[in-house]
């Protein structure tokens, strides 16, 4: 039977070296969550997001936001546990996660990463991103579980038998944390047109 996947966009971060709210930084003259979104999106069933402890100040971009779970400052585990949640409540199988700071994220993530049969995150020459990663709604109190021990996703990826799906483009997953890191996302979309 065919997976019938949630993706879910993590935008809880505290964004603390860019300064401010990295999913609204401007990237080539759009939030940079839209990017994310962007990509995102034709590769699944539904797209949310989890938004930290303030889900509402997405409510403009159209997406469903809820919030991460046990409150803020939990790290990426807290919005792994309310995709989840989200993701089992609403009769989706899996949920395909992805950070908001990461518009060049490969269009052919998730038939990759689906194409495992099961959990699933992303490899790039020999570390692991398990912020990319697919997950079954089922590993839902895995998660809260883990979340109760201040563990991490790659903690959940380990509990639940997670495939590493190898990736040679580093640059496809690249987080844009910095103003510095920003340019240089703003100069790779004039090269590729997007822009």
């Amino acid at each position: 039977m065919p997976h019938k996947i949630l993706g879910v966009i993590l935008a809880g971060g505290e964004s603390s070296r860019m300064g401010r709210d990295k999913a609204f930084v401007l990237l080539a003259g759009r939030p940079m969550i839209a990017h994310v979104a962007e990509r995102l999106r034709p590769q699944v069933d539904a797209l949310a997001l989890a938004g930290g402890a303030a889900p509402e100040r997405f409510a403009a971009l159209g997406l469903e936001a809820f919030a991460d779970a046990q409150g803020e400052k939990l790290g990426p585990l807290a919005g792994v546990v309310a995709a989840l949640d989200h993701a089992a409540a609403r009769g989706f199988s899996h949920v395909v996660t992805a950070p908001c700071d990461a518009p060049f994220l490969p269009l052919d993530l998730v038939a990759r990463l689906a194409a495992s049969g099961g959990a699933a995150v992303v490899e790039l020459g020999g570390k692991f991103e398990p912020t990319f990663a697919l997950w079954p709604a089922s590993a839902a109190g895995e998660a809260r579980r883990l979340l109760g021990e201040s563990a991490g996703p790659m903690a959940l990826a380990r509990a639940v038998g997670a495939l590493a799906v190898s990736f040679l483009d580093g640059a496809d997953f690249a987080n844009v944390n910095s103003r510095h890191e920003l340019a240089r996302a703003e100069n790779r979309l004039k090269g590729s047109g997007r822009g």
